[in-house]
């Protein structure tokens, strides 16, 4: 509660799409300390970019929520067996028959409506914004067709969360543009026919130069002065204009608003009725727009938490089909937990650093158990020390978030933190020699 009530008082606003706070146990999670999660390359090398990382060979996820979500999943690895089973399973789902493949097409079509929900609670949400939570609204139900013979426990529950919104895709196929300008200020953003009278006010401004000449034909044809016009100046407005010498042939209604040296201008009351109309239309109307916007903002944060739920749906659904493609693409096989202490990997891979080598990587054994509680490692430099260690050290990282793993078998018990050596000049992958003490 005092936690929601700083972030309300610090934004100066209400935050509709933060609902909860969850409390994370550090028994739930494999303990990762800085310099492990340095040194493991998890989402960012050594050097402080991105290649050559875990992140980077294991993403091929087809929204950005999903990539923000394998990061979490990367960075904070469980201990509930539970969890990660309900994982592997739904990975092995979607490998039978190749399954994510029809998946992955459709949920590049949803893109980041996890963003886009956010700024809709904080009312902040551009047309474009809206355009794209459009387009991936209408998206859904393909997206629900596609996922209709995946029978995993956890996938079923996850396409049933992620629900269409048949009502709010036709509201927002009704009000915005195709292809809305990036701001409203300036309007432009509703479509024609979702508000009479918005219509009617663009309409006015709109087409001010016809209702002119409209009127001038049908006031010559009225007056029979054939030099009779019809015309317009910021300061004095909508104006009929007569040569001096018409001047006194003018119909009783022509009210006198101007004398110009050889001309008279008159205004008449269907003028001035179109003046008064006319010159406040276009910021009428931009008012007008600007309030139906903010509705639209204000509906939209009425259907919030289900949205929000579609979207961490769609999200996990993303990150495990790309889990199964790598799985299929990366050689990976899906890792056995077992309850008594062991370690047990079968031609095990580091999974970055066989991804740079130009040559094949050699795979290895481990074998740690009751009998064989540690492992003293010599050799050289250059000699595979690091990688090796590293190697173990991710492959059991990536068991831990219900990922396959690159070896040929893998058997381990859970987990409760993970180690790494501190070196910090160890670039395993961009080939630059470890340090050791």
């Amino acid at each position: 509660g005092c936690l929601l009530s700083y972030a309300k008082e610090t934004q100066r606003t209400a935050l509709p799409h933060l609902r909860s706070l969850r409390h994370e146990r550090l028994d739930d999670t494999v303990i990762l300390d800085a310099a492990s999660r340095r040194n493991l390359e998890l989402d960012t090398n050594l050097s402080g970019g991105r290649d050559n990382t875990l992140q980077s060979v294991m993403d091929r996820c087809q929204t950005a929520m999903g990539t923000r979500l394998l990061t979490r999943w990367l960075n904070r690895p469980l201990r509930d067996l539970t969890i990660l089973q309900a994982r592997q399973t739904s990975i092995t789902c979607f490998l039978e028959r190749y399954r994510f493949e029809n998946l992955q097409p459709q949920l590049k079509e949803i893109g980041d409506i996890e963003r886009i929900l956010a700024r809709i609670g904080l009312r902040n949400a551009r047309p474009r914004d809206l355009a794209r939570l459009r387009d991936a609204l209408s998206a859904l139900p393909e997206l629900q067709q596609a996922m209709t013979d995946l029978d995993a426990p956890h996938l079923q529950q996850l396409a049933q969360t992620a629900s269409t919104y048949p009502e709010l895709a036709d509201l927002l196929q009704r009000a915005i543009i195709d292809n809305p300008p990036a701001v409203i200020r300036d309007g432009g953003v509703l479509k024609t026919g979702y508000d009479a009278e918005l219509d009617d006010l663009q309409s006015l401004s709109e087409n001010a130069g016809q209702f002119l000449i409209d009127l001038e034909a049908r006031e010559k044809a009225r007056t029979g002065l054939g030099n009779l016009k019809v015309g317009y100046n910021r300061v004095h407005g909508y104006f009929i204009e007569l040569p001096s010498k018409q001047a006194e042939q003018a119909p009783a209604d022509y009210i006198r608003r101007q004398t110009l040296k050889g001309a008279e201008r008159f205004i008449t009351p269907e003028l001035k009725e179109f003046e008064d109309k006319a010159l406040s239309a276009k910021s009428r109307a931009l008012a007008r727009e600007k309030m139906l916007y903010e509705t639209l903002l204000e509906d939209l944060i009425g259907h919030l938490a289900p949205l929000q739920d579609t979207a961490a749906a769609l999200a996990e659904l993303d990150v495990l089909s790309n889990l199964a493609e790598r799985a299929l693409n990366l050689d990976l096989n899906c890792p056995r937990f077992v309850a008594e202490p062991c370690m047990r990997i079968e031609q095990g891979r580091h999974p970055v650093v066989e991804q740079v080598l130009s040559t094949p990587f050699v795979a290895n054994d481990l074998a740690l158990d009751d009998s064989t509680r540690m492992l003293v490692i010599t050799g050289p430099n250059m000699g595979g020390k690091s990688t090796y260690m590293r190697q173990t050290a991710l492959i059991v990282l990536l068991a831990h978030i219900g990922s396959f793993v690159p070896a040929a078998s893998c058997e381990l018990s859970l987990v409760d933190r993970i180690f790494t050596r501190i070196g910090s000049s160890d670039d395993l992958a961009g080939g630059a020699p470890p340090s050791w003490w």
